[in-house]
């Protein structure tokens, strides 16, 4: 079955197909540029070359080969709503749940549970395997995530999104003091030339990715730090982070291998979201008070 994607361009004179493989989950380039080649990638309802180069605010509607329907099944599975109504919902996720299903995970993530919760009110444009998902928390990251139940409501908040008008904020426990009492981190990020499941400060195909953040405490060996997020990269935070000498605690693929604190997983929370009501335009803000594992960290290390 085929699903359709939309992505907004954030930048000007990118190659298409770098920017498709940057955006959409587990696409390489070559696979990007099959896409492409094949003309499932269009712009104002015309295809495009694979060396096209993206222009600010542009819409592209890319067609893949979904999973059949019934492979994503709605599960039975108890989600933390923090916010609800016709066109949308803001659900608290839980660290260690996955958001939508992949290989290797194709139960008991956000997407089973949410289409138990909403059946068939959730946005078509993410496809199959991701209605209405507008962002994406890593499955160890714990906290709030929006989800469209509508096609006109997932656009709009991705405009939002893209035009960098939805915050985002969230509470880490990073490695060492950190020094300055707020900054802000301006490093592109593209994928790792090694690794390429992985991110990386780059300038090797890469996109701008800016990261703001103020201390909130600071402790013996650690400090708590509090980001916002004025772009959306993959893994931006914990890339950020990392480059500056910072790692998360716990984030084992980006910071310190071993296990310290009881922590298997890193101590990131999104706990906060702001937006307009893509109906009402009324200006929404959510919060998430932080989760037991990450309080009980903060009190080892006082």
């Amino acid at each position: 079955m085929d699903s359709m994607t939309t992505l907004f361009s954030t930048s000007d004179g990118e190659r298409l197909d770098v920017f498709l493989a940057a955006n959409i989950q587990g696409l390489t380039r070559n696979a990007a540029q099959k896409l492409i080649e094949s003309g499932n990638v269009t712009l104002n309802s015309k295809t495009v070359r694979k060396n096209h180069k993206i222009t600010l605010g542009e819409a592209y509607n890319i067609i893949q080969n979904e999973p059949k329907e019934s492979a994503v099944t709605g599960q039975d599975i108890r989600l933390d709503v923090v916010f609800e109504d016709n066109d949308l919902i803001v659900i608290n996720k839980p660290r260690g749940m996955v958001v939508h299903p992949a290989p290797g995970h194709s139960e008991n993530t956000l997407v089973n549970a949410l289409l138990y919760h909403c059946g068939e009110s959730l946005s078509g444009i993410g496809g199959v395997i991701r209605p209405g998902i507008v962002h994406r928390l890593d499955k160890e990251t714990s906290g709030l995530i929006i989800v469209a139940k509508n096609d006109a409501s997932h656009l709009s908040l991705a405009s939002q999104l893209s035009s960098r008008t939805l915050k985002r904020e969230y509470d880490a426990i990073v490695y060492g003091i950190v020094k300055n009492d707020n900054g802000i981190i301006n490093a592109p990020i593209g994928r790792h030339q090694k690794d390429r499941k992985k991110q990386a400060v780059t300038g090797i195909n890469s996109r701008e990715a800016i990261t703001h953040y103020e201390v909130v405490t600071r402790y013996e060996r650690f400090t708590h730090i509090k980001c916002r997020l004025e772009t959306g990269r993959t893994h931006q935070i914990r890339v950020h982070l990392s480059h500056i000498n910072h790692p998360i605690l716990g984030d084992s693929v980006y910071g310190i291998k071993k296990s310290e604190k009881g922590l298997s997983s890193q101590c990131l929370h999104a706990s906060m979201l702001g937006f307009n009501h893509p109906k009402t335009g009324e200006y929404i803000e959510v919060k998430s008070v932080l989760p037991r594992y990450f309080t009980e960290v903060l009190g080892r290390l006082v």
